[in-house]
């Protein structure tokens, strides 16, 4: 349930409509966040009814998903299904294409470049390009040279001195000094990628340019986004997803981030919101920011769960909440914890060690958290999140099974070419997106082929005006898509994307949520209504297949 659009005169951060709060009281124990009619209620063990899975539960599916994918039958008729249905796709684009191209050319007025896209993996400290970047820096300069912008060690600094601290000078700068581009030299490398968000390799500048918090409370970082936002709402049809961080590490976050929203009034029809949370646990732990893991997740959940239950009591973070469409869970996951998540892990108040937890462990304990808060925020009538973590960018691949389980929807998935048994799970459920930080682009099969469902290409940081369609262009030259191809993307974007029903319906027609070609309006989306009857027959049949399967047993 996704807020709905903010009509013509409407206020997007009016505190006028919030609903009444209702006294509940909210206190974690064991990792999850549970909701009680008072004090009184908590005392005596009397939790609302907020169901979620119990950790016994999920580790029995778990386990049960790792005895069947071990299991060599297994691996051999998923893959050899993969290759069926790639064929497959071969033999519909040879009779077909045709027929598609001719689709295409007698819709009017509609082609790949006004039918809607949205770019729903990108994080909001890389939504602008280089050349934007250095153009506002260069801009700032000359406006506030002697603005006091930074405070270093009690010592503050005004814009020019900073920079002569940094032995810059803004005029000298240009988009390769400034290195901020994931290349070559990124590929298998995450340090490197995070050291990108750094302009200039100066960490001062993130901070001042890239920061919701600091001596200039995030000024520039709005600036910039709004003004992305405006880029955006002049290309008309594109949107974008990006993602802010919430840490764990302070009870303050949320409200520091959520003022920082309402005063600088970062508001864009063309851009929903998300929050990822970095698994830095260690990091945080040994600075001695955090006693125990517990912590972490409460300084992370029980803020956003005050702020659903008295929503006048927390007014800034209520208006925040309305324009989040989901969470997100980002850190490099080649990082190996040691760590194999069962009932005997400690609990989360138990995880007084310096080590960080499991990629599964973080999983469960944020997917049981935001389960129980859309059942609360469901009650009343208030938007819920999605729950869409980066995944199978590089580590195990007990991380794949463990987003399968819980994510609606996951970010790269590169993996997923090593677990062809979890492919089949996942061709109409979860996305794929390439990310040049852990994989080279090259050509070869599109996942497209196998019912992969699509829904962003390449990677962040551009150089063009619009990354977005240049990543569009790429993946055209390297998979070889086809028009129809591309359209087909860029409309499952908007159908995994956090856009609001309304806003669907206007961009893909009223009938959007049928199966099939009833749910495909071509007027809008410029997709063939013969590739959309293919992969729905496809669709069928596969699950036609399992169902004859479970007869027979």
């Amino acid at each position: 349930v996704f807020s709905p659009p903010v009509k013509d005169g409407q206020d997007p951060f009016d505190t006028g409509n919030l609903p009444e709060d209702l006294g509940y009281h909210v206190q974690m124990k064991d990792g999850i966040v549970y909701v009680y009619e008072d004090k009184a209620a908590a005392e005596r063990n009397e939790p609302k009814d907020l169901p979620y899975p119990s950790l016994e539960h999920f580790i029995d599916d778990m386990n049960f998903l790792l005895v069947l994918i071990a299991q060599g039958p297994v691996k051999t008729y998923a893959h050899r299904r993969l290759k069926f249905l790639s064929s497959k796709f071969q033999v519909h684009e040879m009779l077909n294409e045709t027929e598609e191209m001719k689709e295409l050319k007698n819709n009017p007025h509609r082609d790949f470049y006004n039918c809607r896209k949205v770019d729903t993996h990108i994080h909001a400290a890389a939504c602008m390009n280089q050349k934007h970047l250095l153009r506002f820096i260069k801009k700032s300069y000359c406006v506030d040279a002697d603005r006091v912008v930074y405070n270093a060690k009690g010592k503050q600094l005004t814009l020019k001195q900073l920079f002569q601290q940094l032995k810059l000078h803004p005029y000298d700068l240009t988009v390769d000094s400034l290195d901020v581009h994931a290349g070559r030299q990124t590929f298998q490398r995450f340090d490197k990628f995070n050291d990108k968000y750094n302009p200039v390799g100066a960490s001062e500048l993130r901070d001042l340019y890239l920061k919701t918090e600091n001596a200039i409370n995030g000024e520039y970082f709005a600036t910039i986004i709004k003004e992305v936002g405006s880029d955006l709402e002049d290309a008309k049809y594109q949107h974008t997803e990006p993602r802010l961080s919430i840490y764990g590490r302070s009870p303050e976050e949320w409200a520091k981030l959520a003022k920082w929203f309402n005063t600088h009034r970062v508001y864009s029809p063309n851009m929903k919101w998300m929050i990822q949370v970095p698994r830095i646990y260690d990091v945080f732990r040994s600075k001695n920011f955090l006693p125990h893991f517990g912590k972490m997740l409460e300084y992370i959940f029980v803020p956003v769960f005050e702020a659903t239950v008295n929503p006048q009591a927390h007014k800034e973070l209520s208006v925040f909440l309305r324009h989040i469409t989901g969470f997100d869970s980002v850190d490099d996951e080649s990082k190996h914890s040691g760590h194999m998540f069962s009932t005997k892990s400690p609990k989360p108040e138990e995880w007084t060690s310096q080590k960080n937890p499991s990629y599964t462990y973080y999983i469960y304990y944020m997917y049981a958290n935001i389960l129980v808060l859309n059942n609360l925020r469901r009650q009343r009538g208030m938007n819920t999140f999605l729950f869409r973590p980066h995944c199978g960018e590089a580590g195990a691949l007990t991380h794949l099974l463990a987003a399968f389980m819980t994510a609606d929807n996951i970010s790269h998935g590169l993996n997923l070419k090593k677990g062809c048994w979890l492919k089949v799970g996942l061709d109409h459920g979860q996305l794929f997106q390439p990310n040049d930080s852990f994989s080279s682009v090259s050509s070869g099969t599109a996942p497209a082929e196998r019912g992969l469902c699509w829904q962003r290409l390449l990677t962040p940081n551009s150089v063009l005006q619009e990354p977005l369609m240049e990543e569009y262009a790429i993946a055209a030259q390297v998979f070889k898509l086809s028009t129809c191809d591309m359209c087909e993307i860029a409309r499952n974007s908007i159908l995994q994307c956090g856009l609001s029903h309304e806003e669907k319906v206007k961009f893909l027609g009223e009938k959007y949520q049928e199966d099939g070609p009833d749910g495909n309006d071509i007027r809008k989306t410029n997709v063939a209504q013969i590739r959309v009857a293919y992969r729905y027959e496809t669709w069928c049949y596969e699950l036609n297949l399992i169902a004859e399967g479970l007869k027979n047993e």
